[in-house]
């Protein structure tokens, strides 16, 4: 699961940062494309540490963070669907994907800190 994990952080990332090199390049792009890359490498990275952590404690606050970023990620492929919808750009299916992978990620972030907390409490 970890390797799994490990590859889709980091293509969640790259599929980020193709989807904004796609958009126009404008000061009120570049807000939200600036952002959107900030977070969703944060997320791969995070996870990673996580996989170092020197306590279990230490491995929830740094899954915690994860689930973070990929809610901040998702956050900023919501703003960017309504807006090249606004704008006419034909990105929509690339976010939906994308929103849909973030999703994911949180689902089984989630699920791996409920299962570290019961791990940890015994």
């Amino acid at each position: 699961m970890k390797e799994v994990m490990l590859k889709r952080t980091r293509k969640f990332a790259i599929d980020s940062w193709i989807l904004c090199s796609k958009l126009p390049k404008s000061r009120e792009y570049n807000a939200y494309v600036n952002q959107l890359i900030r977070c969703s490498s944060s997320v791969g990275a995070n996870y990673r540490a996580s996989q170092r952590a020197k306590s279990a404690a230490d491995f929830i606050n740094k899954l915690k963070i994860v689930e973070e970023e990929a809610d901040e990620s998702q956050y900023f492929l919501e703003l960017l669907f309504d807006i090249t919808i606004i704008e006419k750009i034909d990105l929509q299916q690339d976010i939906e994907i994308l929103k849909k992978e973030a999703n994911e990620i949180i689902a089984i972030i989630v699920s791996s800190i409920k299962t570290a907390r019961i791990n940890n409490a015994k």
